[in-house]
């Protein structure tokens, strides 16, 4: 049995175009649809079908829009953004997020979905881990150790909408998954939720929830690929992280356990830089970025704006703030060629991942910040994209 047998069924009204705006409160999804849908208002959404998986599971997608014309696409296959769409500094709308308009090519494995990543994103060493004196094993594939939660992970889910709709200012959709005791090897049923908010001042939120019944790990985060231009590479965008130290890793991309200053390194982001300007001194060990960046020794209680990054080109700007204690910075070094939304063709270097996470193989590391959870302490975590041009 996969993971997408084992979900709650979306409600049989979900499966109708909705069209929700201008609530007072977010509404749950399940009302009818007109006959014939009219297009997205500000600070709206509207629900649609978008196909079925091969197990005949519904999928949906959701429109998600705000008063200054921003729009958001997320479909419940996944909990994957599949366009954001944001304007340059000449007022032109792309999306900026690396993207499919078909469900097929998402089905058939994207190369670059910006989908939920769980339960454990990032690598585990030896695919196991030790929790309260007991030994789990786990499913081996990334060479001998685990990554991004296992082969169904819960970026290959059907996810069940459960709250959707727009007050004035924002547009929410919120996502819930159930993941089962022994799913990829990981103990507890553990219940998950992602709410994506759209909101008046151009920031979509992401805001995590999970509860275990059991002792359990977890660490969620979105593995989504930007490119600001919406085409070509990212070697030219200029970045900035508040990260003063990373994680060094062995040959398998494995922490060490040790904390290391990125001055005088090509990690060194904490004066803006084009992310290809040092990256040929990566090599020949990596082709690219793909480090894990330390923003603090804890999860912060409140959000931590960390990093920005810009298109030249375009004049876009997306900043990140998290209440996670690191982000893996990925430059898409082993991305194939696809054709993305509107025909855009991206390669290796087509986009750039800030992943806002706890640190890889926290179980197996106990001087990083803990990734246990369990029964009676919910997990929360938020990401805050905010975009703007200049």
């Amino acid at each position: 049995m996969n993971n997408v047998d084992k979900l709650r069924s979306p409600t049989a009204g979900a499966l109708a175009a909705v069209l929700l705006g201008f609530a007072s409160d977010v509404i749950p999804l399940g009302l009818a649809a007109p006959a014939s849908a009219p297009p997205v208002p500000a600070a709206g959404v509207y629900a649609e079908d978008w196909g079925r998986t091969p197990d005949g599971g519904p999928v949906q997608r959701f429109t998600l829009s705000n008063s200054n014309g921003l729009i958001v696409r997320v479909i419940n296959y996944g909990a994957i953004l599949t366009e954001i769409r944001v304007p340059d500094r000449a007022g032109h709308f792309t999306n900026v997020v690396l993207g499919s308009d078909s469900l097929e090519a998402y089905l058939r494995g994207h190369p670059a979905a910006a989908a939920v990543i769980g339960r454990f994103a990032n690598r585990i060493a030896g695919a196991r881990f030790a929790l309260d004196g007991v030994t789990y094993r786990l499913a081996a594939n990334n060479g001998p150790n685990h990554i991004h939660g296992g082969p169904n992970n819960f970026a290959r889910a059907l996810w069940t909408p459960a709250r959707v709709g727009a007050t004035g200012t924002d547009a929410a959709v919120q996502l819930t998954y159930h993941s089962v005791d022994g799913e990829e090897g990981y103990p507890g049923n553990l219940t998950v939720s992602v709410t994506y908010t759209l909101t008046a001042a151009n920031e979509l939120r992401i805001e995590y929830a999970a509860e275990t019944d059991r002792p359990t790990v977890v660490n969620l985060t979105n593995h989504a690929y930007f490119n600001l231009a919406g085409h070509g590479g990212v070697l030219d965008h200029m970045l900035w992280l508040a990260a003063e130290t990373y994680t060094p890793t062995d040959e398998q991309l494995i922490p060490t356990g040790a904390l290391a200053p990125v001055r005088g390194t090509p990690l060194d982001f904490t004066t803006p830089a084009a992310i290809g300007a040092r990256i040929a001194q990566l090599a020949p060990r990596l082709n690219g970025y793909d480090h894990n960046f330390v923003l603090g020794r804890t999860p912060s209680p409140t959000l931590q704006w960390f990093a920005r990054l810009t298109d030249p080109g375009s004049g876009r700007v997306m900043e990140v703030a998290t209440t996670e204690p690191g982000v893996q910075l990925y430059t898409g070094n082993h991305l194939r060629e696809f054709v993305g939304t509107e025909g855009a063709v991206f390669g290796r270097y087509g986009g750039v991942c800030l992943e806002t996470q706890h640190f890889p193989d926290s179980p197996n590391q106990p001087e990083f910040p803990t990734t246990a959870l369990r029964p009676g302490q919910p997990f929360t975590s938020t990401t805050v994209l905010r975009f703007t041009a200049q």
